[in-house]
């Protein structure tokens, strides 16, 4: 089954949760106007606390060096803690 979250008027999809890390009410808790723009978010967590990261389709003009969504592994070993619980939620556009 689907895991989906509206958070003020924009819908997404859970399409990956590593190790548990999707926390709905934390993820609404933590998302700003300012990741709407995104085309995934990445949410992990670092010493108890979710962080939030925009990521781009590879296609989308606005995507660059440090914000395509091909580029996640790397971002994941570089800037998140070994192992860390992490999610990915892709916008849905209906």
């Amino acid at each position: 089954m689907k895991k989906t979250v509206e958070i003020e008027g924009n819908n997404y999809e859970i399409i990956t949760d590593n190790r548990e890390g999707y926390d709905k009410d934390e993820f609404i808790n933590r998302y700003t106007d300012y990741f709407s723009d995104y085309d995934y978010i990445v949410g992990d967590w670092s010493y108890g606390k979710l962080r939030l990261k925009g990521f781009y389709d590879d296609n989308n003009k606005k995507a660059n060096k440090i914000n395509k969504i091909s580029l996640l592994d790397k971002y994941l070993e570089e800037n998140c803690a070994y192992g860390c619980k992490y999610f990915v939620a892709k916008k849905i556009i209906v």
